[in-house]
Order: C-alpha cells, then structure tokens, then sequence
C-alpha cells in the first residue's frame, strides 16, 4: 500500500521535526541520528522513510554509509506556506 505522505503531517510528529533540527546543522547517517533519540533504530528509520517519502530529506551515499540532510527547496515550500500568518505573529495581532 503506497500512502501519499503530506510534508505537514509529517512535520506534525515531534520526533520527525526533532530529526529535522539535526539534519539543519550536518548531514548524518541513520545510526547517527538513531543515537540522539530513545527508540530503537528502526523506528528512527521509519521517521527517516516518511521525511524521504515527503521529499523534505534526501540521502546520499559515502562509501557504504548513507547520509541524509535537508531538501531546501521542500523546507522553503513550508515557510512559503507560513509567511501569510507571520503577520499574525510579528505585530500586535489581537483578535477583537
């Protein structure tokens, strides 16, 4: 069953966006990033597989390792999203 993955469901998840903060800093590998959480790895994987599967992560391989970093230009299409609303929270909005 091939499920299409929207890239706001997947940065709904804490531990995915958690992910994400670390791969805004390096590229890691899946032990790597494995090493930072309190799960076992293949549930890391599995967050690893849905950021791939919303194209918000890309993965390249180094020798026998594989490592994954941001997609740019996916993370850019959230703050796109985001940018009407910032007006929400960058002036005193008060709702009446």
């Amino acid at each position: 069953m091939n499920l299409r993955r929207d890239v706001f469901q997947a940065i709904a998840d804490p531990t995915r966006r958690a992910i994400l903060l670390l791969l805004a800093a390096q590229s890691l590998s899946a032990g790597a990033i494995a090493a930072n959480f309190d799960t076992a790895r293949p549930t890391v994987s599995k967050h690893l597989q849905i950021l791939l599967e919303c194209e918000l992560l890309a993965q390249a391989q180094n020798g026998r390792e594989i490592f994954y970093h941001l997609n740019p230009n996916k993370m850019k299409e959230i703050a796109d999203f985001i940018e009407p609303f910032r007006n929400m929270w960058d002036v005193s909005y008060l709702p009446s």
